[in-house]
């Protein structure tokens, strides 16, 4: 079984920077780590190599600093470890990161299971993995909270609901988004953190990907954001004390006032 985990490095920090030109986050200089909820993913593609064999591979689409969370996982467990880093990639969106992230894979070659966290701490928008789905042409399950059983051409899961859980069964290969309830993420062991260290990591660019160079970067992304400014603090609240009567009379002057 061949798994491939997409993962993110993500500010360690909530002081984080904006470019005022691009109204993108500047990562240089800045402490990251990997995506807490690609951990989880992590943690269960090697799960599932020790059930099953194979091997797990670990991808990223980032500046030459994110070779730091490719080791990270290599110390963890994961076999290979491919960069996808390029000044032509820088100010993608989710869409043209999806797409990245998808030729990165096809040039992989053979996977059953490509995973990916359910969102990044850093966007929230939860639109990176279904996406590299849609590039893939493959099926895809968001929210899952358990691997059931996996068989030679299909896999059963459950996927998380508001209200409830769904159990699904798809074809391989298939994309899963996992959520925090599917595992907890193990340590990494001395033995990992040495062979980490001397681990080769593959680097890949546009050109290797042979990517649209339409499709990628600032200029190919389909959504920008067109301002950022920090919202007005909050007023302190208002405590009403006295008789009912009272209360209810401070309280309609109290919204004239507001209203004018």
């Amino acid at each position: 079984m061949h798994v491939v985990v997409c993962i993110k490095q993500v500010p360690n920090t909530t002081e984080v920077r904006i470019n005022p030109e691009t109204n993108t986050l500047v990562r240089q200089g800045v402490e990251c780590v990997i995506n807490p909820f690609d951990m989880y993913a992590i943690e269960e593609a090697i799960r599932l190599k020790e059930k099953h064999g194979g091997k797990v591979t670990v991808i990223t689409m980032g500046p030459p600093q994110a070779e730091t969370a490719l080791r990270e996982a290599v110390s963890l467990g994961c076999d290979e470890a491919i960069l996808l880093s390029d000044r032509y990639f820088a100010g993608s969106d989710t869409w043209a990161t999806s797409y990245v992230l998808s030729q990165g894979i096809k040039k992989i070659g053979n996977f059953d299971v490509v995973l990916c966290g359910k969102q990044a701490s850093d966007g929230d928008t939860a639109q990176v993995g279904p996406g590299v789905s849609t590039f893939l042409d493959i099926p895809q399950v968001t929210y899952v909270k358990k691997i059931e059983e996996i068989k030679e051409k299909s896999a059963r899961v459950e996927r998380m609901m508001e209200e409830g859980f769904e159990i699904i069964e798809t074809p391989l290969p298939c994309l899963l988004t996992v959520v925090k309830e599917i595992n907890q993420p193990r340590l990494p062991s001395l033995k990992g953190k040495m062979r980490a260290r001397s681990a080769e990591i593959t680097k890949w660019n546009a050109e290797n990907l042979n990517c649209d160079f339409d499709k990628i970067g600032l200029d190919g992304s389909p959504t920008r954001v067109v301002k950022i400014y920090t919202p007005p603090p909050r007023k302190g609240g208002v405590i009403l004390k006295g008789e009912l009567d009272e209360v209810v009379e401070k309280l309609t002057d109290e919204l004239k006032n507001e209203l004018g």
